[in-house]
């Protein structure tokens, strides 16, 4: 009797116990079907930007970066509103040419192209207008603007460039 008793919670103990030849890492194997780990969260763009370290996709730079290092426009609504995650910003190319918009609440930038010196940055319906700073339009409707100050500028590293 003692013997089976020591045998039935041997048996309990061994099911009970969690397997550990299990494949590490993001999935598991379960019947037929891989299964992701829920503890590991991938939330990383197509470009491999983090998005939930604040880092995007930069089509002039052809990096990731943080947008608010950008040039700063604030909404015409609410123009010295301290709150940046309702800006929008601006990267400008080398040469000047081109400026990168990042919008709010928008994960993909759109680049304006300018035909001179002293001329606009335009794409579709958006202007750019260096205006005593800047001034960026949609359509005829003033949407966002600032006084052209850049803030630093964060790369994949967290670390500032000068």
């Amino acid at each position: 009797m003692k013997k089976s008793l020591y045998l039935l919670l041997f048996c309990g103990i061994l099911t009970s116990c969690k397997l550990t030849d299990q494949p590490s890492g993001e999935e598991q194997v379960v019947g037929n079907e891989a299964v992701k780990d829920s503890s590991a969260v991938n939330d990383k763009d197509e470009h491999g930007c983090l998005a939930t370290a604040g880092y995007v996709w930069s089509k002039i730079n052809k990096e990731c970066i943080k947008a608010f290092t950008g040039v700063p426009l604030n909404p015409i609504t609410n123009p010295n509103s301290d709150d940046e995650s309702l800006s929008a910003y601006v990267l400008f190319s080398e040469d000047g040419n081109q400026a990168e918009i990042f919008l709010p609440n928008d994960t993909k930038s759109i680049v304006l192209t300018r035909a001179a010196e002293g001329k606009p940055w335009v794409f579709e319906d958006w202007q750019l207008i260096p205006l005593k700073g800047y001034v960026l339009k949609k359509g005829n409707e003033n949407k966002f603007s600032g006084d052209g100050m850049p803030g630093k500028k964060i790369t994949g590293s967290d670390t500032e460039e000068q």
